[in-house]
């Protein structure tokens, strides 16, 4: 009778511990383990057409994926050219909202930027890195918009929106 009830009570242990598991958000490599499918379109936008000159670039986000998915915060941005990356800091003051999109449903992000010279204080960009918050692993895009002023030597003249329900 005893050795039943160890065996009963190591086999409700293991399928508590199953079950927790499956109602886990994070894998074991920190990543959301129900990341949503979206589907990520950058552009077409306000290029800067001169060294100085301010730009804007929409990035548009669907949902692909059949369940509803919740979006909150800042996407990570991240300019690059081969080995070299610039991070794009957050836009000042702006206050993430949460988005939720049903199916096929759309939100909306903006990275704003200065135009480079193409000299030492530009960035010369080839794509751009997005990770969407939810979303899981970033996809790389390309960027038509020319250099990149910097503000420093690892930091690019851009910031980068919330994401918002298109259309807001």
């Amino acid at each position: 009778m005893r050795t039943l009830h160890v065996r009963l009570t190591v086999t409700a242990v293991a399928a508590a511990m199953a079950l927790t598991a499956c109602d886990s958000e994070s894998g074991d490599d920190g990543k959301d383990a129900a990341a949503c499918r979206i589907a990520v379109e950058v552009g077409p936008g306000n290029a800067a057409t001169s060294a100085g000159d301010t730009g804007n670039v929409p990035v548009t986000l669907t949902n692909r994926d059949s369940k509803t998915c919740t979006l909150k915060g800042f996407p990570g941005v991240e300019l690059r050219d081969g080995d070299s990356a610039w991070t794009v800091a957050d836009e000042e003051g702006a206050q993430p909202a949460e988005v939720t999109l049903q199916k096929d449903e759309t939100a909306t992000f903006t990275i704003t930027y200065v135009r480079g010279n193409g000299g030492s204080r530009s960035a010369p960009v080839k794509t751009v890195k997005i990770t969407v918050p939810g979303a899981g692993d970033a996809g790389s895009h390309p960027w038509s918009y020319g250099d990149v002023a910097l503000k420093g030597a690892k930091t690019p003249d851009a910031t980068v929106s919330p994401v918002q329900v298109a259309g807001d």
